[in-house]
């Protein structure tokens, strides 16, 4: 399963395109209407049904005939409705990649204090970009869909564990978070049935909506400046997720750089 399609330029495509590259199947999850979207507003409405004919369009042209589905993490029942729509077509899930994050804090490139975040703010930002990864693995074991022995590999940021040059404060905290449950995932689902849980820091990319919405150019040159190898590209990061998807590997608990060494400079 992949989640956080956007567009082509999405990170999680490059994933879905090189696990299809090297064999595998893939079902991707985007955004969009759902029987549980109760008094949307019309501007609501508008932009999650365009956000769903880009998420869609996206994946018929670059993966070709692959099954689609709406998502929306916000909402337990979303989520179980997926469950069981997997169910009911017999799809087995041998791994997922989380690459989902939301963070209303951060307008036009700019970054709001954190000390003028509202608990509203923070809560949502937590419960898209970390919490939710419990909450599908929860529903993929409840409706048996994730298999024994299966890979889960979230999308991270150097900004979890340090200050950046970039500021990326009320998100970085549920990065943090994100990698923290990460590492207890790991254990627990590891002696579950041995499914193992990873995340990566990646480079700063500004290819994808998310990318460009929060990033400038200078962050991204500044970057490739400081990392002994320049920047990590999409190809890099997917060759990653892939190794890590790969069956029977023993690798669990990382927090995986893929971002050219930029962690190791001061």
């Amino acid at each position: 399963m992949i989640t956080g399609i956007a567009d082509k330029n999405s990170l999680a495509m490059f994933v879905a395109k090189k696990i299809r590259e090297n064999g595998g199947e893939v079902v991707c999850t985007g955004l969009g209407v759902s029987p549980f979207h109760k008094n949307l507003s019309e501007k609501a409405a508008a932009f999650l049904n365009k956000n769903h004919n880009d998420f869609v369009e996206a994946v018929q042209s670059e993966l070709g005939d692959t099954l689609t589905a709406v998502l929306d993490v916000s909402i337990d029942e979303s989520i179980e409705a997926f469950a069981a729509l997997m169910k009911e077509k017999n799809i087995q899930l041998s791994g997922f990649l989380h690459a989902i994050a939301m963070d209303k804090t951060i307008r036009q490139k700019e970054v709001k204090p954190l000390i003028e975040v509202t608990k509203s703010e923070f809560c949502d930002t937590m419960d898209v970009s970390a919490y939710s990864l419990i909450r599908l693995t929860h529903y993929m074991l409840k409706y048996d869909i994730l298999q024994p022995d299966s890979s889960i590999c979230s999308l991270s940021y150097i900004a979890a564990a340090k200050v950046t040059f970039h500021p990326y404060r009320n998100i970085s905290i549920a990065k943090a978070a994100l990698e923290r449950i990460t590492i207890e995932l790991a254990d627990e689902l590891g002696r579950l049935n041995r499914t193992r849980v990873n995340a990566i820091r990646f480079s700063p990319y500004m290819g994808s909506k998310a990318g460009n919405a929060t990033l400038t150019e200078n962050v991204v040159d500044t970057s490739d400046e400081i990392s002994p190898l320049g920047n990590a590209t999409p190809d890099d990061l997917a060759n990653e997720v892939v190794h890590l998807f790969r069956p029977g590997g023993r690798i669990t608990g990382e927090i995986r750089h893929v971002d050219g060494g930029y962690n190791i400079m001061g």
